[in-house]
């Protein structure tokens, strides 16, 4: 078991329909917590709203080389971490054949590649017993049309947790994949590019930012998409 009334949490993507709920489900647990995401108006606002449990705030564009590891070196220098979330992240809709390269790089820089570099930046400060959670997908289960380089990223990201994972199993850090359904974060109303199909009611992003936070406090080591109900 983890005492989270002991912890201290980053949350990355902290301002995302998801991110935001794990933070205060966190929070409620006893946790205290730092916070970061790309706009800086609605940090603080979440910061104000969980009070003195917020340790510190971090702005960062987690798509830069960068990002990543400056987000784990301000909140461990605020306080020592026992553990990160990363909720942070984007999606695309449509065909491959209108997949440009920008969007193509937008979704695979912030759902695959800043996942990896936050690990490694996180591996140097995250203690013995500690954490590292990444938020991936259903669609790294069942890849979807029209969302083939989302359904990549997130496969991508499931693979290398699961590598990562083997490799920590000595140093007693553990890393938690979760591969929820299609929540109602608002993502999908916001997608770098193209249009959402018409997508049945997902779940209530409270459940399931309940759901993995209980899973941290009960020291589980992965969240496939039939963990989670409506």
């Amino acid at each position: 078991m983890t005492d989270l009334a002991a912890a201290h949490v980053l949350v990355l993507g902290a301002t995302g329909g998801l991110g935001s709920a794990i933070a205060r489900r966190l929070v409620a647990s006893g946790a205290r917590v730092a916070l970061s995401g790309r706009d800086e108006a609605r940090l603080q606002a979440l910061a104000d709203e969980l009070g003195a449990a917020v340790v510190t705030t971090a702005v960062a564009d987690l798509t830069m080389p960068g990002g990543p590891a400056s987000v784990v070196a301000a909140a461990s220098a605020a306080a020592p971490l026992t553990g990160v979330v990363n909720a942070a992240g984007v999606v695309a809709f449509g065909a491959v054949e209108d997949l440009d390269d920008d969007t193509l790089d937008e979704v695979l820089l912030l759902d695959l590649v800043a996942p990896i570099r936050l690990a490694r930046a996180a591996l140097g400060v995250i203690p013995e017993g500690g954490f590292l959670a990444q938020v991936s997908a259903v669609v790294a289960e069942k890849a979807m049309p029209g969302m083939a380089a989302y359904s990549a990223a997130k496969a991508g990201l499931t693979a290398f947790d699961v590598a990562l994972a083997t490799e920590l199993r000595r140093r007693r850090i553990r890393v938690l994949d979760v591969r929820p359904p299609h929540t109602e974060t608002g993502l999908a109303s916001r997608p770098v590019a193209g249009e959402a199909p018409r997508l049945p009611r997902g779940l209530d992003p409270e459940a399931v930012a309940d759901r993995v936070v209980r899973a941290l406090a009960d020291d589980e080591r992965d969240l496939p998409s039939t963990a989670f109900t409506s």
